[in-house]
């Protein structure tokens, strides 16, 4: 009785251990081993998660802080967005539409070195040495073209595509513009440039991690003029005077990404010369 019962058994009990074979234990541990690595993986990710959601919220505190700012001083700012031009609004929500796009792109803009400095302290962990020591010194480098690129397109860009165009319209058309197209209009003639003027610093990035060299600039650049050709006519007015105005100082720029390029070529010569 006692031998057939044993032959029925389906399950071991804590006794039967010793009688598992060698290959069902390690078959046992790898399992046991593969529960753990996913259970690092699930852990590691829920972390990641949790970091970047605290970064959004921390970068959404200081967007709203902003927001909250420049509405209330919104009488103070106003002349200079408009820039004393007479502009209408056709209706209540309008004014609403056009107060809520204004003091939004004034406080992303604002905040956005503050966005930046959350970014980079989510991705700092994942980044080569490399690359975090090119960032490091490169960031203010971007922080300033961009605004250079703002600032181009606010004083220079801007009003002299809008009284040229002011002007072409006057000719055949009594021109009334609204608050809403003048905002849009500021809009498209600025920020694109700020983003355009990082010409520069992405070229010494691809460089520096090898994808780009200054004689492979040199072969494509009739190409990238086309490029650079058909992007400033997108992002301006559609007028020859705001696009000769885009794409004159965005071939200067790519003539100085490959001088710089070629610089940074140069040096890492003679440091490799230097090293043998």
């Amino acid at each position: 009785m006692g031998p057939v019962v044993k032959q029925k058994r389906r399950f071991l009990s804590p006794l039967d251990k010793q009688a598992v074979s060698p290959k069902g234990t390690e078959q046992l541990d790898q399992s046991s081993g593969g529960g753990m690595e996913a259970k690092k993986n699930t852990d590691s990710l829920v972390e990641h998660l949790s970091d970047l959601r605290k970064q959004f919220i921390k970068s959404g505190i200081v967007f709203m802080l902003f927001l909250m700012a420049v509405f209330s001083t919104i009488n103070w700012w106003f002349p200079y967005v408009t820039k004393e031009n007479e502009l209408v609004v056709f209706g209540p929500f309008q004014v609403v539409k056009f107060y809520t796009s204004i003091c939004v792109t004034l406080a992303l803009g604002l905040s956005l070195p503050f966005l930046v400095h959350f970014l980079w302290q989510f991705v700092k962990p994942g980044l080569k040495p490399k690359e975090i020591r090119f960032l490091g010194l490169y960031s203010p480098a971007m922080f300033f073209l961009f605004i250079g690129g703002v600032a181009f397109g606010y004083f220079i860009v801007n009003p002299l595509s809008y009284h040229f165009l002011m002007k072409v319209g006057a000719i055949n058309f009594d021109v009334i513009v609204s608050a809403q197209e003048y905002i849009h209009f500021l809009i498209m003639t600025t920020i694109p440039l700020g983003f355009l003027f990082e010409l520069p610093i992405i070229a010494m990035f691809l460089s520096s991690i090898g994808v780009l060299t200054k004689e492979r600039m040199k072969i494509a650049r009739k190409w990238a003029y086309l490029v650079i050709a058909i992007v400033s006519a997108l992002i301006t007015p559609p007028d020859f005077v705001s696009q000769l105005m885009v794409l004159v100082p965005m071939a200067l720029l790519y003539e100085a990404s490959i001088y710089i390029v070629g610089k940074m070529e140069a040096k890492r010569s003679r440091e490799h010369v230097e090293s043998i």
